[in-house]
């Protein structure tokens, strides 16, 4: 018997369907127009290519437009509404709902080839055909991405409008055997607590269109292979190559400054695999410009050219694989999950890699060699070094990146490493000094060859005072470790020399200026970093004569006792005030005081660190940071005991707080913490009063208070006549009685009821506090690259349009 559901709205699900069938059909079409259009030069299949792109393009609007409406309109009859969205979600979240999900940013990113492929009809001219059929192909294999159709027993994509009566997960499940499981299920799964944050409203778009735009230069590549033009795809496509480098570096950047703003793992980068997935492609991608103006100098590198920009796209593509196959699960915090589409993705990638080797291997003899090797004293050898510098850091990171990846094809049991950072360090350093060096030296030397004497010269102003700048910041910071030194050097020299190249050799003309700026701002963020890394402080160590725990180490964390404390940390006093409740956030007031000569204290500034509450998915901790010119006091709360409402309880005990634990976990009460010591598999039974037949657990704790008394409650789980029960244990100075609640056969913790009297009632927080010195000088060079880069390619269509009017 069918049943009829009561509130449902189907229509919508039948629209977006359509489109996305519809913008399946028509990009395979405009592939096969273009194709065709290519191979014949008839203009009336170009004129079809471009009218199924249009189609196309209509279709992945529709799509985007019609799940914002559903998202908005909470229809959660909608499975990729329901687990994205919730009504309780504030609606300037409502654009990260689309793309939290994989269905969502492979539309994201589908939407960005769209925009990309209706410039390039407009502009890509004698390029057309062979460039929107590259295109229009990457689009099938986007589109394929959110089919969600069973072809020969195999599922081709996921569909975000797939209803949640008929996803896997909800279909043999109760509920929805009722008319009304609508009424019944009230409220969506919601947004990730993380990416409620307004970062993630204009990073993920960003790092997304500096994906989508690295199809461009590789469209280009494969143009030159298939028209046999094997040098002219060169000057069309490096615009669009440094717009490629602008946009998705901006990605990578925004990326970390959300990381520094709203995490609080203390830093705005940490090696993460997510990380490197869009930084490898960044550092290719920005080899391959370099070797772009190598041969339009020269007419040197072709073949590099060619290389590098079918790495680049391999590597964007490679880093979806690794993000989205569920591979890097256990490796990455936000990694996607497996939605059974590893499959596509491989083929997706293995199709242009194979396509790009076919055809350089077919027109191996057609691409010139170019002239002889590049004298030593040249600008286009220097920046052919600066290119395998960057690839081979790029290696590098890929192949530790890949570490689950080799695992699983070579059956090897290869260990990521222990201290991510300081191995990605001990390896980057060196390529970042190498880069720093050739960025501020290369651009002295003349293209062809060099007199050394007049380099000499000229590097010789920067070179002092870059060497003066190291001694100086050395005596005001201290000391690193030794190859640090190597890196501010190098990083202040990339600084100087291209200041020093911009005001004497360009006469401080930004028309021409686009690599010096980008230059200089690269030597800011490696000093930056170095400096806000390097010498970062944490001064928030605990005064109170009790051991937080290993969770909450003495050393980086401090324990305030609301309105009874105000405790030195670092140059400051600090005391936590209240805290206070906003919607989901719950803010802790922490006052910053400094203190004058006749020892009176003056608040400096209070900081509002917060807590999100999210009880499906976890709360999670955000940071507050205050900004000075030379450095930023970053805080957050590391843990903080959160009210449960409506708890009814009436007795002298407050409502009992639930602790799941492992042996040698900590919990914390008002008055002390809680340690989990062992599990005694044969408490006393005299003791206890057990019987012969009893099975019975006891968890023995060490209870210590702030003078460092202790005491050793044990509670006791038991199983008699085949029914469970608890012995509870009290430590009755403290007012806290303990319940052995019952053990998690699968990970071995026990769950432990800890009741206080209500007269212990005292609020506190524990928090860690770091100085970050320097941190500006970071987000200056950020801004300072990006901006270069724009006059870059700026100066690079300039440049294009003046040949094309000549």
């Amino acid at each position: 018997m069918e049943i009829s559901y009561i509130g449902e709205q189907l229509w919508w699900g039948w629209i977006g369907n359509l489109f996305v069938i519809l913008s399946f059909t028509a990009s395979l079409l405009a592939a096969t127009a273009y194709w065709y259009g290519h191979k014949s030069g008839d203009d009336s299949w170009k004129s079809l290519g471009r009218r199924a792109f249009l189609v196309h393009a209509g279709s992945v609007i529709g799509i985007i437009v019609l799940l914002l409406f559903l998202i908005t309109q909470h229809r959660f009859e909608y499975y990729y509404v329901w687990e994205h969205s919730n009504t309780q979600m504030p609606m300037r979240y409502i654009l990260s709902c689309l793309w939290e999900g994989q269905e969502g940013s492979f539309l994201l990113w589908t939407f960005w080839h769209v925009m990309l492929g209706l410039i390039l009809i407009r502009r890509s001219g004698v390029w057309e055909n062979s460039v929107m059929f590259i295109v229009s192909l990457a689009q099938v294999f986007l589109a394929s991405m959110i089919l969600g159709v069973i072809v020969f027993g195999y599922k081709l994509g996921s569909n975000p409008f797939t209803l949640l009566r008929e996803h896997p997960d909800f279909a043999q499940l109760p509920f929805i055997r009722f008319p009304d499981y609508l009424q019944r299920l009230k409220d969506g799964r919601g947004l990730n607590p993380l990416l409620q944050n307004y970062w993630m409203t204009i990073h993920p778009p960003t790092l997304f269109l500096g994906f989508a735009t690295t199809i461009v230069p590789f469209a280009y590549a494969i143009g030159g292979l298939l028209r046999k033009q094997y040098d002219q795809w060169i000057r069309p496509a490096l615009p669009w190559t440094f717009f490629s480098i602008m946009i998705l570096g901006t990605g990578i950047l925004m990326g970390a400054a959300w990381a520094y703003e709203s995490l609080s793992f203390g830093g705005f980068w940490a090696w993460d695999p997510v990380e490197n997935a869009s930084l490898v492609p960044w550092m290719t991608l920005t080899g391959l410009g370099h070797v772009m103006l190598i041969y339009k100098h020269r007419g040197r590198a072709l073949w590099s050219n060619y290389i590098l920009a079918v790495v680049t796209f391999f590597f964007i593509l490679y880093s979806t694989f690794l993000t989205r196959s569920g591979i890097l699960g256990n490796s990455s915090v936000h990694a996607f999950t497996d939605l059974g589409m590893s499959g596509q993705l491989l083929v997706y990638m293995l199709f242009f890699v194979v396509l790009a080797a076919f055809l350089l291997f077919r027109n191996r003899k057609g691409i010139p060699l170019g002239p002889d090797e590049e004298h030593f004293s040249s600008r286009e050898f220097w920046m052919f070094i600066g290119m395998l510098v960057l690839v081979i850091g790029s290696l590098q990171i890929t192949f530790t990146t890949s570490t689950p990846v080799i695992n699983k094809l070579f059956g090897t049991k290869l260990a990521p490493p222990a201290d991510p950072i300081d191995h990605y360090n001990r390896w980057q350093v060196p390529v970042a000094i190498l880069l720093s060096l050739l960025i501020a030296v290369a651009q002295y030397f003349r293209y062809k060859q060099s007199d050394w004497k007049t380099w000499l010269n000229k590097i010789s102003l920067s070179l002092l005072t870059a060497s003066i700048l190291t001694v100086l910041l050395v005596l005001a910071l201290g000391s690193f470790r030794y190859h640090y030194y190597a890196l501010l050097f190098a990083s202040l020299f990339a600084v100087t020399a291209n200041l020093d190249y911009f005001i004497r050799v360009l006469k401080g003309k930004f028309r021409n200026a686009g690599a010096s700026i980008a230059h200089i701002g690269i030597g800011l963020i490696l000093c930056g970093a170095l400096i806000s890394n390097g010498k970062k402080q944490v001064i928030s160590q605990n005064l109170k004569n009790i051991d937080l725990g290993k969770d909450f180490p003495n050393r980086e964390n401090i324990m305030l006792e609301q309105g009874l404390d105000t405790l030195p940390m670092g140059p400051y006093y600090v005391t936590y005030t209240g805290k206070e409740q906003e919607g989901i956030h719950v803010y802790y007031k922490i006052g910053y005081f400094t203190q004058d000569e006749t020892g009176q204290k003056q608040q400096a500034f209070e900081l509002r660190p917060f807590v999100q509450l999210n009880e499906r998915m976890g709360n999670v901790a955000e940071p507050a940071t205050k900004h000075f010119l030379t450095r930023d006091i970053y805080t957050h709360i590391t843990y903080a005991e959160l009210e449960k409402k409506g708890s009814g309880d009436t007795s002298d005990y407050q409502a009992p707080k639930s602790h799941m634990m492992a042996i040698g976990d900590t919990v914390f009460t008002s008055n002390s913490f809680v340690i989990l010591e062992a599990l005694d598999k044969q408490p006393a039974s005299e003791t206890e009063h057990l019987h012969e037949h009893d099975i019975a657990v006891g968890a023995k704790l060490i209870v210590q208070d702030i003078n460092k008394r202790t005491y050793t409650p044990e509670p006791i789980f038991l199983i008699r006549d085949m029914s469970m029960y608890t012995k509870p244990a009290s430590v009755d100075e403290l007012g806290l009685q303990f319940d052995f609640n019952k053990i998690d056969p699968n990970t071995g913790k026990i769950e432990l009821l800890v009741r206080e009297k209500k007269s212990n009632k005292r609020d506190f927080v524990i928090m860690k506090a770091i100085i970050f010195p320097g941190i500006n000088i970071l987000w200056i060079g950020c801004l300072m690259m990006i901006l270069g880069t724009v006059l870059a390619v700026r100066h690079r269509i300039r440049v294009n349009q003046s040949s094309e009017s000549q």
